[in-house]
C-alpha cells in the first residue's frame, strides 16, 4: 500500500529501519503527519549524496539526527518545527559547509545556547533562531566564531540582560533581530553602531531604555529600524534620522519619546515606505509644517502617526505632504484631534489604500464621500470626529469592499440608508453614539452573512428589531443598547439556531418587554420569575438588573461555572440568598443588592476567594457578618479585559521585502470594536460606574441598608486590598474593630447609622488612602482621633448623632486637655494617665472622703454593737499609742544620763 493514501495519518514511527533518502520525498504527501520518528534508521547513507546541496526537515518531528561521516557539500539545512534536545545538537557537525541554517521553533525546553560547544562553521552567513526557550545573556562570544555570518535571528526567545559590545566583531552583518526578548538597559555607543553593513536592525518588543545613541546616524546602509515597544526616552533627535537615508522602513512606536519631532527629517529618504511613530504619552510631538514648502521625495505605503499631537503648535492641522502621497495602503493619523474637513482627497489620490483610520480627531462638516469608487478600501474608521448630516444613501456604490465600517460617536442623524445591506463583505460595524433615527433596515440583519459586530447603542432608533425573526448568521456580538426599540423578544417559527453563534447581546436601556458568554438585558421592563430552564452554563457576564423581576433565585444558575459577573440588582427578587453561589468559584462581582432577600449572608460565600465586588445592599438579611468574608477579594488574575474581534477573511498584513520577512500588522492596535463589562457599585456616597480593566482593581463589600446584627468581625481586617466597606443602616453593636487599621488601600469606610459603642479608634489615623470615613449616628464615646494626615479632611458630618464624643472638628470639646504634645506611637494609648485636670480631680477626691465619713458615721449610730467595737479599737490604739510614746521617751533619757 502506499503512503501517499494514509492523508489522515498523524503519528508514524520508522526506526530501526534501513530507510534511505528517497522516504522524505514520500513522506512530504502526509499533509497530517504531526510526529515522525526516524531515529536508528541509516542515515548516513545521504552523506555519499554528493551533490545534495539543500536538505528540508522541517516540521518532521524529528527528535534527533543521526548521520555517520559529513555531508560536505550541503550548504542549505532547514530543521524548523521539530522537537529536539538542546543538549544533543551535535549532529550540526556533521555539515561544515553550511551557510544557512533555521532551527525556529526546535526547542521546547528551556536551556542555553551552544550548552555543549560552538559547532565548526566557517561558512554560516545565516542562522536562524528564533521562537525557542533560550533563558541566557547572549552569547555574543560563541557568534564571532561565525566570521562570515550575515543574518542573524534571535527574536522570540528569553534572552536577557544588554546587547554585549563585542557584538562589532560580527563585521559582516546584514541583518540581525533580537525582537521580542528580555533584554534591557541601554545601547551601547560601542558595538552596534560599529556593525557598518547593517541592512536591518529589529530589537522590538524589549525593555532597552534610555537615549538612542547619536552614533546610530553612521549607520548609512540602514533599510529597517524598529525599536518598537521599549522603553527609549529623550527626545528622537532629527540628525540622527536625517543621515539614515536608506531607510525604507522605521518603527519608533510605542516608547517614551518626549519633545518636538520634525517629519522633514525624512524630506531626503527616497526609499521610504513604512514609517510609524505611535506614542504613549502625551509628552511627544509631531511637526509638518516646518520648513514651510518642504517637499518629501518619498512615496509611502504605510503611514502610522497615532497620538503623535500632529502639528499642535499650528492648530493641528492635517500634514500637508499628504498631498504628495499617491501610493499608501496603509494610513492611520487617529487619537490627534486635527481640525478641518474630512480629507475625501485621501481616498481619491491613493488608489491602492486599503485602511484609513481618522479616528478622535476633530474633522467636522458634513460626511461625504468622495466621487470615486474605490474597490480596494476595505477599513474605514472615521469614528470620534464632529461630522454631521445624514449617512449617503449610496455609500455602498463607493466602498463596495468594505468589511470594517466604524462611524461611531460623530453626530451623524437620519435614518440608516438600505444601501448598508447591500455591502455583502461586511463583518463589523459601528454606528453607536449617534443621533440616528428610524427603524434598523431589514436587509442588515438579514443579507450580511460575514457580519458578525453589529454595533447601535446610544442612537434614537426604534421598532420591533428583535420581535419574530432573528436570522442573525454568523453575527457574534449584537449592541442594541440605549435606543428605544421595543416589542417582545421571540425566535422565528421553525429556526433553532438563528442565535448559535452568538456570544455578546447587549439590550439594555430599552423599551423591551420580554449559548452566550455576555447578555445584557437590564434596564428594560422585564416581569415575571427567571425562568428555571435558562442554558447558562457558557455565560461569564450576565446583567438582568433594573427591571421587575420577582421569584426566587433559579436553581439553573448553579451551572453558571464560567460566570465573572452576576448582576441581578434593583429587581423584587426574594427569598434566601442561595448557598450554591459559593460553588462559582470564578466569580468575581456578585451584585443582589435593592432586592428583598431575607435570612443570613451563607458562610458558602466565603468561598469565593477570587470574588473582587459583593454588593448585597438594600434587602432585609439578617444574623450576623461571617467573619470567613475575610477569604474574599483575592482575585489571582485579571478577568476584565476588552475583547476585541478581528477580521479572519482578509488579509490582514502588508509584506515588507526584507531579510528578516518583517510584517506589518494592520491590527496591532485594533481596539475598535471592544466589549467592556460594566457595573454600578456605590464608592464615597456615590453611585459610580466602573467599565474594562479598572474592575481588575476595584475591590470592595456592601452590606447596608440590611437589619444585621452583632459585632463587626475583626477578621475584616485582613481585607488588606479592598477599597470600599460600607456596613452602614444595620443593627451592628460592639466596638469598631482595631484591625480595620490594616484595611492600607481602602478609599471609603462607612460604619454610620448603627449601634457601635467605644471609641474611635487612632489607629485609623493610619489609612493614608481613606477619602470618606462616617460613623455617624452610633453611641461611639470619647475623644475623636487628632485632625491629621486624611482624618483632617473629615468634617463633624462623619461623627454626628454621637452625643458622647468630643473634640474637633465637633463643636463639644473634651474635658481632659493635654499639657504636652508629643508624637505617638503604634503601642501607646491617645490619652496619657498624666493628662488630668488637677481642680476636678481635687473635688472628686474630697467628695469621695465625705460621703465615706458621713456613711460610716450613720453605721455606728444605727449599730450599738459596731458602735462597742469601734469605741474598744480606738481605746485599744490610744493605749497602744501611749506606751510606745512612753517606752520610747524611757529610752531616750536613759541615754542622755549615762
Amino acid at each position: 500500500m502506499s503512503l501517499m493514501k494514509l492523508e489522515r495519518l498523524h503519528t508514524i514511527s520508522l526506526a530501526d529501519n534501513k530507510f534511505n533518502k528517497s522516504i522524505i520525498s514520500c513522506l512530504s504527501f502526509l499533509s497530517s503527519l504531526k510526529l515522525l520518528d526516524l531515529s536508528s534508521n541509516d542515515l548516513g547513507k545521504l552523506s555519499s549524496l554528493r551533490n545534495l546541496n539543500t536538505l528540508d526537515l522541517s516540521s518532521c518531528g524529528l527528535q534527533s539526527l543521526t548521520l555517520n561521516g559529513t555531508m560536505s557539500n550541503l550548504v542549505h539545512l532547514n530543521l524548523d518545527s521539530n522537537i529536539f534536545n538542546i543538549d544533543d545538537m551535535r549532529f550540526i557537525a556533521a555539515f561544515p559547509s553550511l551557510r544557512f541554517l533555521s532551527l525556529e521553533r526546535c526547542f521546547i525546553e528551556v536551556g542555553r545556547l551552544f550548552a555543549n560547544g560552538v559547532p565548526n562553521l566557517p561558512y554560516l552567513e545565516v542562522l536562524l533562531l528564533s521562537t525557542n526557550n533560550f533563558n541566557e545573556t547572549l552569547p555574543m562570544e560563541a557568534f564571532t566564531s561565525f566570521h562570515r555570518l550575515e543574518v542573524l535571528d534571535l527574536s522570540n526567545n528569553n534572552f536577557f540582560g544588554s546587547i554585549p559590545s563585542n557584538i562589532k566583531l560580527l563585521s559582516s552583518l546584514k541583518a540581525v533581530s533580537f525582537s521580542k526578548n528580555k533584554l534591557n538597559g541601554s545601547l551601547p555607543d560601542h558595538g552596534i553602531c560599529e556593525l557598518k553593513n547593517l541592512h536591518e536592525l529589529d530589537l522590538s518588543a524589549n525593555m532597552f531604555g534610555g537615549n538612542l545613541p547619536e552614533c546610530l546616524k553612521t549607520l548609512s546602509s540602514l533599510r529597517l529600524f524598529d525599536i518598537s515597544s521599549n522603553r527609549f526616552s529623550g527626545m528622537l533627535l532629527p540628525s540622527l534620522i536625517a543621515n539614515l537615508t536608506s531607510l525604507e522602513y522605521i518603527d519608533v512606536s510605542h516608547n517614551k519619546f518626549e519633545g518636538s519631532f520634525s517629519f522633514s527629517s525624512f524630506s531626503n529618504h527616497t526609499k521610504l515606505e513604512v514609517v510609524e511613530l505611535t506614542s504613549d504619552n502625551d509628552n511627544f510631538m509631531v511637526e509638518t509644517e516646518e520648513p514651510i514648502g518642504w517637499t518629501p521625495m518619498f512615496q509611502l505605503v504605510v503611514l502610522v502617526l497615532s497620538n503623535c499631537n500632529v502639528n499642535r503648535a499650528k492648530g493641528s492641522v492635517l500634514p500637508g505632504f499628504l498631498v504628495n502621497q499617491h501610493k499608501l495602503q496603509v494610513l492611520d493619523i487617529s487619537h490627534n484631534s486635527i481640525q478641518g474637513k474630512l480629507p475625501n482627497w485621501l481616498i481619491k489620490n491613493n488608489t491602492m489604500l486599503e485602511l484609513l483610520n481618522l479616528r478622535n480627531n476633530s474633522f467636522c462638516h458634513n460626511f461625504l464621500m468622495p466621487f470615486y469608487r474605490n474597490p480596494n478600501i476595505w477599513w474605514l474608521d472615521l469614528s470620534g470626529n464632529l461630522m454631521i448630516g445624514v449617512i449617503p444613501k449610496d455609500i455602498q456604490k463607493f466602498l463596495p469592499y468594505i468589511t470594517n465600517l466604524n462611524l461611531s460617536r460623530n453626530s451623524l442623524e437620519g435614518a440608516i440608508p438600505c444601501s448598508i445591506g447591500d455591502m455583502w463583505q461586511l463583518e463589523k460595524l459601528d454606528l453607536s453614539s449617534n443621533q440616528l433615527s428610524g427603524e434598523v433596515p431589514t436587509g442588515l440583519l438579514t443579507n450580511l452573512s460575514e457580519l458578525f459586530v453589529l454595533k447601535l447603542s446610544n442612537n434614537r432608533l426604534h421598532g420591533e428589531v428583535l420581535s419574530g425573526n432573528l436570522s442573525f448568521g454568523n453575527i457574534e456580538s449584537i449592541h442594541l443598547d440605549s435606543n428605544y426599540f421595543s416589542g417582545k423578544i421571540q425566535s422565528a417559527p421553525n429556526k433553532t439556531s438563528t442565535l448559535s453563534q452568538l456570544t455578546v447581546l447587549d439590550i439594555s436601556n430599552n423599551l423591551f418587554t420580554a449559548s452566550l458568554r455576555f447578555l445584557d438585558i437590564s434596564e428594560n421592563y422585564f416581569s415575571g420569575t427567571i425562568p428555571p430552564c435558562l442554558n447558562l452554563q457558557i455565560v461569564e457576564h450576565l446583567h438582568m438588573g433594573s427591571n421587575l423581576l420577582t421569584g426566587s433565585m433559579p436553581n439553573s444558575f448553579r451551572s453558571m461555572l464560567s460566570i465573572l459577573t452576576l448582576d441581578i440588582g434593583n429587581n423584587s427578587l426574594s427569598g434566601t440568598i442561595p448557598e450554591f453561589l459559593g460553588e462559582l468559584s470564578d466569580l468575581r462581582i456578585l451584585q443582589l443588592r435593592k432586592n428583598k432577600f431575607s435570612g443570613s449572608i451563607p458562610k458558602q460565600l466565603c468561598q469565593l476567594t477570587s470574588v473582587s465586588l459583593i454588593d448585597l445592599s438594600s434587602n432585609s438579611l439578617s444574623g450576623q457578618i461571617p467573619p470567613c468574608l475575610k477569604n474574599i477579594a483575592r482575585p489571582t488574575y485579571q478577568a476584565f479585559m476588552e475583547t476585541s474581534y478581528h477580521s479572519y477573511h482578509r488579509n490582514s498584513f502588508y509584506n515588507y521585502r526584507s531579510i528578516l520577512n518583517k510584517k506589518f500588522n494592520i491590527h496591532d492596535s485594533d481596539n475598535l470594536f471592544e466589549t467592556q463589562d460594566e457595573i454600578t457599585f456605590t464608592t464615597k456616597t456615590l453611585a459610580l460606574f466602573y467599565k474594562g480593566g479598572i474592575l481588575n482593581i476595584m475591590s470592595g463589600l456592601d452590606l447596608s441598608c440590611n437589619k444585621l446584627t452583632g459585632d463587626i468581625p475583626k477578621e475584616l481586617g485582613l481585607l488588606t486590598h479592598i477599597r470600599v466597606l460600607n456596613l452602614s443602616h444595620n443593627v451592628l453593636t460592639g466596638p469598631i474593630p482595631v484591625s480595620l487599621s490594616n484595611l492600607t488601600d481602602i478609599e471609603s469606610l462607612d460604619l454610620s447609622s448603627n449601634g457601635l459603642t467605644g471609641k474611635v479608634p487612632v489607629e485609623l489615623i493610619k489609612l493614608h488612602s481613606l477619602a470618606v470615613f462616617n460613623v455617624s449616628y452610633n453611641n461611639l464615646s470619647g475623644k475623636l482621633p487628632e485632625m491629621k494626615e486624611q482624618f483632617s479632611t473629615f468634617t463633624k458630618e462623619s461623627y454626628e448623632g454621637n452625643p458622647l464624643l468630643c473634640g474637633p472638628p465637633l463643636e463639644y470639646k473634651c474635658t481632659t486637655e493635654p499639657h504636652e504634645t508629643y508624637q505617638l506611637n503604634e503601642e501607646e494609648t491617645y490619652e496619657k494617665w498624666h493628662d488630668v485636670d488637677m481642680t476636678s480631680f481635687y473635688g472628686s477626691s474630697s467628695s469621695t472622703w465625705l460621703v465615706f465619713m458621713f456613711g460610716f458615721a450613720i453605721l455606728l449610730y444605727i449599730n450599738p454593737y459596731w458602735r462597742k467595737r469601734w469605741l474598744d479599737f480606738v481605746e485599744e490604739c490610744l493605749y497602744t499609742c501611749y506606751y510606745f510614746f512612753y517606752y520610747i521617751g524611757r529610752k531616750i533619757s536613759m541615754l542622755f544620763r549615762k
